[in-house]
């Protein structure tokens, strides 16, 4: 069985270790140096105080720094609010997103620190960061030196489907000069969190339009699903890795290899060479690489279409442009 493992852990490096280039810049974790003294503890220890008492805002905060980034690039867009409700939190992707207030309670603890220094945008992608750290994940150096946008469009919203096929999904993430292990990798931030039976009913009950399941999913966790899910249900929730959602750590994979993903973009995964090879290499290996694999992941994650320089502002307030 070492054998086997060390294989196949040999060939996944060969077939993803080539990772795609992301443009270089400013970014970098002493960015701030003394321009804000302690700003990594400031952050850290407020994150904490809304995490440690509500652990499933981890979930929220970190798909909020993933929605940001996927549209307009990483640069605080999602925070920004609309009198007239047509901004990207606005949007039905983004209308289960929680955890606003505790990026609006960094930014105040910073502006009373260090006022008009620290962007939004830096501040979502440490609270990301943090929140993941605070219920147990692993932690990873965040650069900085982002820049807040002024735009925020709901009409501009094209975020990866839960619907989505692997084909489609890695179109998505090379558009973000993102690779396929950051798309498998990134996918595995599904450890944590919750769903609703909405999502994921007619996949269970009515896949072809003939009273049917969908095939890639397990008879039994169909099941398991009717169970919690009637055919008109579509309020009660579900947790997106069955048995382990209260921890960030490899079970994912282990579900998605057993045909448990609740999405289609979760069980896509295994219709992939690349993408299947990282979920087996994973199961077999009990998640040795998934901790620096996530890290990498989401340092890339932070870089993708940033502002910079004299681009954007730095908002006083993460809800509205100065």
């Amino acid at each position: 069985m070492a054998i086997k493992n060390l294989l196949a852990l040999v060939v996944f490096v060969s077939v993803l270790g080539v990772s795609v280039a992301i443009s270089s810049s400013i970014l970098k974790p002493e960015y701030y140096g003394s321009k804000c003294a302690d700003i990594e503890g400031i952050v850290r220890r407020v994150t904490e105080q809304y995490v440690l008492r509500k652990p499933s805002l981890a979930a929220s905060l970190l798909r909020m720094h993933f929605h940001d980034c996927f549209v307009r690039g990483c640069d605080g867009s999602i925070l920004l609010k609309s009198a007239n409700k047509d901004a990207e939190r606005d949007s039905f992707p983004n209308l289960t997103l929680r955890g606003f207030e505790v990026i609006d309670a960094v930014k105040t603890a910073l502006e009373k620190k260090c006022p008009g220094v620290v962007s939004c945008a830096d501040v979502l992608a440490m609270v990301a960061r943090d929140a993941v750290r605070a219920i147990g994940g692993p932690w990873w150096s965040v650069p900085l030196g982002r820049r807040d946008g002024r735009i925020s469009r709901i009409a501009e919203v094209n975020l990866p489907s839960p619907f989505s096929n692997v084909t489609i999904l890695k179109k998505n993430f090379a558009d973000k000069g993102l690779n396929v292990k950051d798309l498998v990798v990134l996918s595995g931030a599904h450890t944590i969190g919750i769903s609703s039976c909405a999502l994921v009913n007619a996949r269970i009950y009515n896949f072809t339009g003939k009273g049917d399941f969908d095939p890639a999913m397990s008879p039994s966790y169909v099941r398991a699903l009717k169970k919690r899910c009637s055919p008109i249900d579509f309020k009660t929730t579900l947790d997106m890795d069955p048995g382990s959602v209260k921890t960030f750590d490899s079970h994912y994979f282990n579900a998605v290899a057993q045909k448990k993903g609740l999405f289609i973009s979760d069980s896509t995964l295994l219709d992939d060479f690349q993408t299947n090879l990282y979920v087996q290499t994973q199961v077999i290996s009990g998640g040795f690489s998934f901790g620096k694999d996530f890290s990498d992941s989401m340092v890339k994650l932070g870089k993708v279409e940033i502002l910079t320089g004299q681009k954007g502002e730095i908002r006083k307030r993460c809800g509205f442009v100065n």
